[in-house]
């Protein structure tokens, strides 16, 4: 009897943690009961290319009781047996990949003395010649790899979470006034647009452009700029569904191998990637470290809505509670909402699929795990695994990451009619943030003050001379009369005898030699005699002069009476001034050593603001921000004060009339206020940008270091002047020009303050923006935007309304031109005006108003069915329909140990 093998199948491992990537494989043996007697083995030899697990690796699996694996000595073959338990047949059971193929397969037997011998099959039930191969189904070639179960075994899941956004789109053709108008001033005003008035876009010439001032309008931006021109656009509304498939194992990212009876205890850290570090010092002297990468979050939805609420090129607007994301498209031309479905289900579809696989890429860069064997330890980590082998031969472990399989599906949820008005410098109302820092006097008690040189002082020196009787004719020898100068001769002192015959008595009046005076002090020169002490004598001076050219004294009585006396002592003071020379010296001394001080006070001063300097830009880098919706509402309530302020006079009253809550109801009534939302034009369009003066050294930008500023007399400083920053820092700075330049001339470049301590300027910090200190990415580019696009969604139900109520703000004009068909535009729209085919597309929204419970049920059927498997993956967005599907692959902070054995001849993992 000839010998037939028979494929039965494969069925799923009993084990729990096995997945689906292994199956066990069943093929039975037939023969007589003479071929195939109780216990013989019989063997299967497969390609060596097939994969096929130890059994041993599954002691609990019976099926697998009794099989025998092993490759043949040259490693072309791999063998599988089974022993007969019964006569006559014998089933061959393995584990091996679950994916399928087909190949020659051989059959052998083994016999006393001769452990395999090949014989003649036939294969069942294909049957045929029997043959020593036959081709049979098998496993396929190599390892599996199992990225977790097929996307229809989850349907019925419900979303985990999702995000709404949307798609705006301007609709061409219709000639808005308050656009139109703002073109109005480059124009000369004797030219046909520089002419234009707002009564121009009204009437019979408006509604077919006939007007020429509307009609050179419409032929110079309608072409290219149709779309600003139009006064109205769509919003379709889309939302991201998140669905939690199943997990599987990754690659491997570690490897220990434990010897017999050894014990590895492993340790493992999980920590994110670094890429900016920041050090925050409180006031108790506690450090603290935060790491942040290129995104924090662990979950793709979170990613997304982090990079949503980042994104500066969205629109913001609260949907149903929700805040919704729009994204800007190009204008259309076609005002069906079948079409413009369609582009905003493609545009939505390149921006979510480009989003989820950039945040996921970042997420899986977002995970560092390393691996640490030990013996004894004392680490604290929240995750330690002992690993333990008890059997006799070496095992190998590898630790793969655990990884997340995350279905994303994209559903459209509604299509909403706008009005876009443009608003320029929408920021310019809007009040920064001013820190108060007080900056601290510096520390002056390290410098000695200079001693002050008192300034010189006047001197008084004495001096003492006699006067001697000198008596020269008379009878008075013993000096007893009064002498009086005589006449003609000052220096002779005369009595006058009356006894005749009696000659008159002289003495000397005047001293016949200079008295010579005490050294004048070095630096001083005599001023004058301060007193004269006479000591009682009967004695007047006609004067006591010195000579300060010889340092010399004279004299001359004009009365004398010596009393008996030869001589008389006189006692003078003389006052001798310090020179100019010497109060130039002292004070010379005093200014250098006040200079000296003055100079290091200045250091120090300089010091210090510099000081203060880095730490206010320290505290403004580390400065909390404000809640990002509290920063849209803001501007949100500024863009709409500019938007009032545009509408023409009738529409809304003008400040000096009576409050017009009639006129804001009505505005109410007809839009969504609550979900107005704007997109910002670049700074670099604003005009004059181009041509904006070139750096200098005279340049400042937007806020400079300014000094501590001083009061001048008279002046008073407001409260805290100089004790506010309202932003980082900037200085001009001066440049060597490039090597081989054709000039000289240094560059100026106005350039913003960093230290090692502060966090990464803001975006704009290069480009001279105004910077918020407490406001994020979007509001600096809210203030710096040259303008705004603000869209007011109409409410539903409203449209006709509304725009009735448009066409009295933005005028008729192109209303009344006949509307170019689109492909796939419905019939109706074939031969009508612009302005019917708006009002079909008003009636069109508002029939899906009224039928709003039928849209809800469309909108939300995800969340009542769960996940409903798209066929291809995506298909043209409908109306309320799911088109976009895809999956994502995130890594988790989770690590699993999974014995492998490797064969030591080929080195390849069994």
């Amino acid at each position: 009897m000839t010998y037939t093998v028979t494929f039965q199948g494969t069925s799923s491992l009993p084990v729990a943690t096995s997945g689906g990537a292994y199956r066990i494989w069943s093929y039975k043996v037939e023969g007589s009961n003479t071929e195939i007697v109780t216990g013989r083995r019989m063997t299967l030899a497969f390609p060596s290319s097939v994969t096929v697990v130890d059994p041993s690796a599954y002691p609990g699996v019976d099926a697998l009781n009794g099989t025998l694996v092993w490759r043949s000595p040259d490693g072309t073959r791999q063998y599988v047996a089974a022993r007969a338990s019964v006569a006559g047949s014998v089933v061959i059971a393995f584990v091996a990949t679950a994916q399928t193929s087909s190949g020659l397969v051989q059959l052998f037997k083994a016999t006393p003395g001769n452990e395999l011998v090949e014989v003649q099959y036939q294969a069942i039930p294909d049957g045929g010649d029997a043959g020593p191969s036959q081709r049979l189904v098998m496993p396929a070639a190599g390892a599996p790899a199992f990225t977790g179960q097929p996307v229809y075994n989850f349907a019925g899941a419900l979303p985990y979470d999702s995000e709404l956004f949307g798609v705006y789109q301007p609709l061409s053709g219709w000639v808005g006034a308050t656009a139109g108008l703002s073109a109005k001033p480059i124009y000369p005003p004797s030219s046909d647009i520089g002419n234009l008035t707002f009564a121009n876009f009204r009437g019979s010439d408006a509604l077919a452009l006939s007007q020429p001032g509307l009609k050179a309008l419409a032929d110079r931006y309608s072409a290219g700029a149709g779309g600003a021109l139009s006064p109205v656009g769509l919003v379709n509304l889309f939302r991201e569904y998140f669905f939690e498939f199943d997990s599987f194992l990754g690659a491997p990212s570690g490897h220990i191998w434990v010897s017999p009876g050894g014990t590895v205890e492993v340790v493992e850290s999980s920590t994110r990637r670094t890429l900016v570090e920041k050090v925050v010092e409180q006031s108790e002297e506690v450090s603290r470290k935060s790491e942040e990468s290129l995104t924090d979050q662990t979950d793709v939805s979170d990613a997304v809505k982090e990079e949503n609420t980042n994104d500066t090129k969205l629109g913001v607007s609260a949907t149903g509670g929700v805040n919704a994301k729009i994204y800007h498209a190009d204008a259309s031309l076609s005002f069906s909402t079948q079409n413009t479905v369609k582009r905003g289900g493609e545009t939505t579809h390149k921006r979510a699929r480009t989003q989820t696989s950039k945040v996921t890429s970042e997420i899986k860069r977002n995970f560092k795990t390393t691996f640490r064997t030990v013996t004894e330890t004392t680490d604290t980590s929240s995750r330690r695994y002992v690993l333990q082998n008890t059997g006799t031969e070496l095992v190998n472990y590898e630790m793969r990451r655990k990884m997340r399989k995350v279905g994303i599906q994209l559903q459209h949820v509604g299509t909403r009619l706008c009005w876009q008005i443009h608003l320029m410098d929408p920021g310019r109302e809007l009040g920064l943030g001013d820190m108060v820092h007080v900056v601290p006097a510096p520390d002056l008690s390290a410098i000695q003050k200079p001693e002050v040189l008192p300034p010189p002082q006047d001197k008084q020196v004495p001096f003492h001379f006699d006067i001697a009787f000198l008596h020269d004719k008379g009878t008075d020898d013993e000096a007893e009369e009064t002498y009086l100068p005589e006449e003609g001769a000052p220096c002779r002192g005369i009595h006058v005898n009356n006894t005749p015959g009696t000659q008159n008595d002289t003495i000397d009046f005047c001293n016949k030699e200079p008295l010579s005076l005490p050294p004048v002090p070095e630096g001083y020169q005599f001023s004058e005699i301060v007193s004269t002490d006479k000591h009682g004598a009967q004695v007047d001076f006609a004067f006591i002069k010195v000579d300060a050219a010889t340092n010399t004294l004279n004299w001359r009585l004009s009365y004398a009476n010596f009393q008996t006396r030869k001589s008389l002592p006189i006692d003078v003071v003389l006052r001798y001034v310090p020179t100019e020379a010497e109060k130039k010296k002292v004070k010379d001394l005093n200014d250098a050593a006040q200079a000296e001080y003055q100079k290091e006070v200045d250091r120090l001063e300089h010091e210090a603001y510099g000081q203060a300097v880095r730490e206010r830009l320290r505290l403004i880098s580390s400065m909390r921000l404000r809640s990002s919706e509290d920063l849209r509402n803001e501007e949100r309530r500024c863009v709409f004060r500019k938007l009032i302020k545009q509408l023409p006079e009738g529409i809304y009253p003008t400040p000096n009339n009576n409050t017009p809550y009639l006129e804001a109801q009505e505005i109410q009534k007809f839009f969504d206020v609550d979900e107005m939302l704007y997109f910002v034009a670049p700074d670099f369009w604003r005009a004059g940008a181009v041509n904006a003066p070139i750096p200098s050294a005279q340049s400042t930008g937007r806020y400079p270091v300014r000094a501590i500023p001083q009061p001048a007399t008279g002046v008073t400083l407001p409260p805290l002047a100089g004790q506010t920053v309202a932003g980082w820092y900037s200085q001009a700075d001066s440049y060597a020009p490039p090597s081989g330049a054709a000039t000289s001339q240094e560059e100026w470049r106005v350039d913003y303050l960093i230290s090692e301590e502060t966090v990464p300027a803001p975006l704009g910090s290069s480009l001279g923006w105004l910077i918020q200190i407490d406001a994020d990415e979007r509001r600096n580019e809210f203030l710096n935007a040259a303008w705004a696009k603000v869209v007011l969604p109409v409410r539903p139900g409203q449209e006709q309304a509304a725009l009735a109520w448009l066409k009295k703000v933005e005028g008729e004009a192109g209303l009344g031109k006949t509307y170019t068909k689109q492909p796939d535009d419905p019939d109706d729209y074939q031969g009508k005006t612009v302005g019917q085919v708006l009002d079909l597309l008003a009636t069109n929204l508002r029939s899906l108003a009224q039928e709003k419970f039928d849209t809800t049920l469309a909108a939300d059927k995800v969340f009542e069915n769960g996940f409903d498997p798209l066929a291809g993956g995506f298909r043209p967005a409908e109306p309320y329909q799911i088109f976009d599907q895809w999956v994502e692959v995130l890594p988790t902070d989770q690590v699993v140990a999974v014995s492998v054995k490797y064969d030591p001849k080929t080195g390849q993992q069994l």
